[in-house]
């Protein structure tokens, strides 16, 4: 067999297996479509949940705060002294004969 004979078969077995590699090709692309959107949603999933857990964390450590906040405050009330200066300075209280003055805030 000569050179160009040789060409010739092989094209005409690539004919022959032409539709069958198309139809391959079009399996092997839909496949991977459908592996790529899988992989897609995997990751939006992914980080929606990261976002998620991030506000979380934040809510968790204010409510820590807050909680570390309110037990001082706790332990404050159950001195007398800490009581009366508190009402005294919150709500204008006064002790007996004593008289209050109110000044003037200067501006700023």
């Amino acid at each position: 067999m000569t050179q160009t004979q040789k060409v010739k078969t092989k094209k005409k077995k690539r004919r022959k297996m032409t539709p069958i590699m198309k139809l391959l090709c079009l399996v092997m692309i839909g496949a991977s479509f459908f592996l790529l959107y899988q992989v897609g949603r995997e990751v939006y999933t992914t980080i929606t949940l990261r976002h998620d857990i991030t506000e979380a964390e934040e809510k968790y450590q204010k409510i820590l705060d807050e909680s570390a906040y309110l037990s001082s405050e706790r332990e404050k009330l159950t001195d007398p002294n800490y009581v009366q200066s508190y009402a005294r300075g919150n709500y204008m209280l006064s002790k007996d004969g004593e008289q209050i003055f109110y000044l003037p805030e200067k501006d700023k």
